[in-house]
């Protein structure tokens, strides 16, 4: 496995990509930063991490094997992925927000930002960017982000993380390639935050509402009932309030 290690950049995946365009890399390669200047997250928005404190890095996955149409394949063999490699560390109460964020409780530890190259119908490499709160105590002005030592009171050792992540993506790619999607599917409805429960979510127009989340369709749709409907929604259609 080849990691390449910078003290800063932009993005771990921007860097990832750029590389990608001067060099042949290996399956799984990793860039990690000690820094990112402007990392992103979902829906556009910025990933703050305080300078040596947390895990920020980027994966590279050739051939996912998932196909366009099956694309959110790749949110959850990252977010079992994560989950997985947190559970032996002994972090509590593990969940995953639809689609990827990670979740102790009820606070972020961890965000994810999957980036595809498709050509001809086909995936040709996914890059995979993961954000986790290891060891920075203060999250200024956001009431529901934490990290792994606010909540199991101990120094973590990033490397030992980073290597227990990887091999965890590297076990359930290779399950997906081995048995498909169906246990893997099932498995991350396990760990869906909120499932079954009467949730507010803001909608159209930032219409509030309140559902009970009953699953992820094939596509990646977050399945919600209420009295009047059953609907799938895509991540631009719908916010999960709480």
């Amino acid at each position: 496995m080849q990691i390449i290690k910078l003290n800063s950049t932009d993005s771990t995946n921007s860097y990832l990509k750029r590389l990608m365009l001067e060099r042949t890399l290996e399956d799984f390669s990793v860039v990690v930063a000690n820094n990112q200047t402007n990392g992103r997250g979902q829906r556009g928005s910025v990933w703050l991490s305080d300078k040596g404190k947390n895990l920020t890095f980027s994966v590279l996955k050739i051939n996912p094997s998932t196909g366009p149409r099956n694309q959110f394949m790749l949110n959850i063999l990252v977010s079992l992925s994560i989950v997985k490699a947190l559970e032996s560390f002994n972090v509590p109460k593990l969940s995953i927000k639809w689609p990827n964020d990670i979740l102790s409780d009820e606070f972020k530890i961890s965000g994810v930002l999957i980036e595809n190259l498709i050509k001809q119908s086909q995936i040709e490499y996914s890059v995979i960017g993961i954000g986790l709160n290891v060891n920075q105590l203060k999250f200024e002005g956001l009431t529901k982000v934490s990290s792994l030592k606010n909540i199991i009171l101990l120094d973590l050792d990033k490397n030992e993380l980073l290597t227990k992540i990887i091999e965890k993506l590297k076990i359930y790619f290779k399950l997906y390639s081995e048995s498909g999607s169906g246990s893997l599917r099932r498995e991350y409805e396990s760990y869906l935050f909120r499932k079954d429960k009467y949730s507010t979510f803001s909608g159209h127009n930032n219409n509030l509402f309140t559902g009970i989340i009953r699953g992820v369709s094939v596509s990646g749709k977050l399945c919600v009932q209420t009295e009047s409907f059953n609907k799938e929604f895509d991540l631009k259609e719908l916010k999960l309030i709480y």
